[in-house]
């Protein structure tokens, strides 16, 4: 039998430093894995509070709003639309599921697999591991990244990631186990500022010196070709022989190489076709000019037994090369973001999206903070320019008045 009797409630205001939120504190049924219904007492974020006169905007709630709101969620427990159920899980089950799930089912490329795991490892199950789901509330996981941020062991971006991941373990776990809803999706959401002249990049000129200060020929022909066709590392690794298409002047970008795992795909999971520019046409034609690794499926820059370069030696190559040339210190995939920063001046946002792979436009606007503005200037010119003919009778001066 439902206890439909118990269902009640009442809101509440808690008034913070940082502004005044309305919170629901009420009684909600909940159903064991075995059948059994009871009541239990939940406190619910609703929003902030809208102390301003006229209709509060979207996510804002008055007392009144408030207390509708409260009532709605009452409606739906007496109804039986409401119930909770326990499932018997931790957070540790339910995060184990997503990580076997998205490894197994969703196919997660090798780096994005150990970069889930780190996540789980290092930051969520030590701190929710061993709770039951149920008690995986808004507010406990917003305690916890208060203080996580206050003391300095998860920046702004980091904590940013750590809710979205928490957001897809619950959708996991609402269709696994029969959660009523997704918790998380009530989790104030922070406000992390991108800035755009936060990018840095070297100029043409220092490619060219970073180039001549290689400690080969091939690393030089490496570092030039990274950053006039945006190829991040591992897709460098990777290129092979047949991908370098010299009669079309472009290179097919069909793959990247994983250490750990080999050679996979690229970071999409799509390939990608980018034009040649003279000078890396120049360069890879001189390093396939040589007397051996040039089958079709040789890797174009390859190691001394014609396997796969290692990566990890060619960035410690990478900083002394940066040394040597008096560059200051920028990330190897900072060559990435050069070819970005230099493309959108010349290509559109959606041919720079296309020649660098990026899956979300809003990844390559990123670099429109770069682009010319210089015809721009010219056409708005135009606006304020004042017709020849009124310029001419405005600087003649005013005839007297006899």
């Amino acid at each position: 039998m439902q206890p439909q009797a118990n269902v009640s409630g009442h809101v509440w205001l808690y008034k913070g430093k940082r502004g005044s939120t309305w919170y629901a504190k009420w009684r909600r049924p909940t159903r064991d894995p075995d059948g059994t219904v009871r009541v239990d007492q939940v406190n619910e974020r609703l929003g902030p509070a809208w102390t301003e006169k006229g209709r509060p905007p979207d996510g804002y709630f008055t007392r009144k709003t408030a207390e509708a709101a409260l009532q709605a969620k009452l409606a739906d427990a007496r109804r039986g639309l409401g119930f909770s159920v326990r499932t018997g899980v931790t957070f540790e089950d339910a995060a184990e599921e997503w990580y076997r799930y998205g490894c197994q089912e969703r196919d997660w490329k090798p780096a994005t697999r150990r970069d889930y795991r780190s996540a789980l490892n290092v930051h969520l199950i030590p701190a929710f591991g061993a709770e039951r789901l149920e008690v995986v509330t808004p507010q406990a996981v917003e305690r916890w990244r208060a203080r996580a941020m206050a003391d300095g062991r998860l920046p702004r971006r980091t904590a940013q990631k750590m809710v979205a991941i928490l957001y897809a373990i619950f959708e996991r776990a609402r269709r696994m186990y029969g959660l009523q809803g997704n918790p998380i999706a009530d989790v104030e959401r922070l406000r992390v500022r991108y800035d755009a002249s936060g990018y840095d990049f070297y100029s043409p000129e220092e490619v060219w010196a970073l180039v001549r200060a290689a400690a080969s020929e091939q690393d030089g022909a490496m570092y030039l070709t990274a950053a006039f066709t945006g190829m991040r590392l591992g897709e460098l690794l990777a290129l092979r022989v047949r991908d370098v298409d010299f009669e079309a002047e472009a290179i097919r970008i069909l793959g990247s190489l994983d250490l750990r795992e080999g050679v996979g795909s690229t970071k999409s999971g799509k390939g990608r076709t980018v034009p040649m520019v003279p000078e890396v046409a120049q360069v890879l034609a001189q390093q396939l000019g040589r007397d051996r690794f040039t089958n079709r499926d040789d890797p174009v820059f390859p190691n001394e037994a014609g396997g796969h370069l290692d990566g990890s030696a060619l960035r410690r190559r990478y900083k002394d090369a940066q040394t040597r040339a008096k560059l200051r210190p920028l990330r190897f995939h900072d060559l990435r973001h050069t070819f970005g920063s230099l493309a959108i001046t010349r290509g559109s946002t959606l041919q720079v999206q296309a020649w660098m792979g990026h899956a979300d436009l809003r990844t390559t606007a990123r670099y429109t903070h770069y682009k010319s503005r210089a015809t721009e200037a010219a056409v708005l010119a135009d606006a304020f320019r004042v017709p020849a003919a009124k310029a001419r009778r405005s600087s003649q001066p005013a005839s007297r008045v006899k």
